[in-house]
């Protein structure tokens, strides 16, 4: 795709204030041009595609030039900001949020304005992608959040954009997010250069360390989906990327008359951490420590996204799935869905690697 853009914005008419700016800075040209030339080849196979370069070198203007009929540019109305994206199936829905890393229900019940910039980026990104557009093109590519989040966003949005085979564009000053968005190819401004990266640009490594520890809770507790309290009794581990705690999940024993068994009892991520697959990394590390003492792991979610990735994660058995009354069913129902009454839920024991 070629283009050769060319701008001219001549002055007809000053007012006394640019008479004035012409006379101080002793300037004399009455129009002022810019010219944009070069070729973004797109015949290859890609997905993802970033337009990158320093402020003034014709990011947005290439962009429009090129993909003027898909830019993205929502707007927010709805007192809850589920309320704000297209019709469609809930459960496509709730599933789009959690993949780009926005999966706290009772922030889904929240107006666009009160969330966080890193929220706002995350929700901007699930109605990008229910988009009914064959290319979505994202101006001003997060630019206004922190470095970090803007890096593991990047991350969690290039897996969602692949799995719902979308095409997407993102046009932005910020090189910190090229190798966590992990382009099929990249267009820098700044020397009018395409260059064809697929499966060339690799994220940085996300240095995990997790410790035993108590006192973490009054951070992670607003954001759990349904219970803001812990068992002071339970077993807690703390994940951290350097010295941030960003991730934690504590256990619980479960009455057994033979077998010793402890549960899942809370599992909470920092929003701003969701969609990177730690909450399931800190999961398996944890439950592995414990069943290596001879003890069984079970965990009972309602999250369907999250039921979903267990299922097909070969360390998991499903126990079962579904509803029972609160006080139906046998000692072994009760057992695996530990008081989860009437609500949908996935129940799995541990079984490592295991095939059994």
């Amino acid at each position: 795709m070629k283009f050769n853009i060319k701008l001219n914005n001549k002055i007809e008419n000053k007012s006394f204030r640019v008479a004035q700016l012409y006379d101080q800075y002793d300037l004399n040209s009455e129009s002022f041009e810019e010219h944009f030339e070069g070729d973004i080849d797109l015949e290859n196979e890609w997905e993802i595609g970033i337009i990158v370069g320093k402020s003034g070198t014709g990011k947005s203007t290439i962009a429009k030039e090129l993909f003027g009929d898909c830019f993205f540019t929502p707007k927010y109305k709805s007192q809850c900001v589920i309320d704000d994206f297209p019709k469609m199936d809930s459960t496509e829905l709730f599933n789009t949020l959690s993949s780009v890393g926005f999966s706290s229900p009772p922030s889904w019940l929240k107006p666009y304005a009160v969330l966080s910039n890193g929220e706002k980026m995350r929700v901007d990104l699930a109605r990008a992608i229910c988009e009914k557009k064959d290319i979505i093109v994202f101006d001003e590519y997060t630019s206004v959040v922190d470095r970090e989040v803007a890096q593991l966003g990047s991350f969690a949005l290039q897996r969602a954009i692949r799995k719902q085979k979308k095409k997407f564009i993102a046009v932005t000053c910020h090189y910190d997010i090229i190798d966590w968005l992990e382009p099929d190819w990249i267009f820098y401004t700044d020397s009018m250069e395409y260059k064809y990266t697929r499966g060339l640009v690799r994220r940085p490594e996300i240095k995990l360390e997790i410790y035993e520890d108590k006192g973490y809770w009054d951070i992670f507790r607003r954001y759990h989906y349904l219970n803001y309290s812990c068992h002071k009794g339970s077993k807690q581990f703390v994940a951290f990327i350097g010295n941030n705690p960003i991730a934690f999940i504590a256990y619980l024993n479960m009455p057994h008359p033979i077998i010793k068994i402890q549960r899942v009892h809370r599992l909470v991520l920092l929003p701003d951490y969701q969609g990177l697959g730690i909450g399931k990394k800190l999961l398996n590390i944890t439950s592995n420590i414990i069943s290596s003492k001879y003890i069984k792991v079970h965990i009972v979610t309602s999250l369907k996204g999250f039921g979903k990735s267990l299922l097909k994660d070969k360390k998991w058995k499903l126990l079962h799935y579904g509803m029972i009354s609160k006080h139906g069913g046998n000692f072994k129902n009760k057992l695996n869905l530990y008081s989860s009454s009437n609500r949908n839920t996935y129940s799995f024991k541990y079984i490592g690697d295991k095939n059994g």
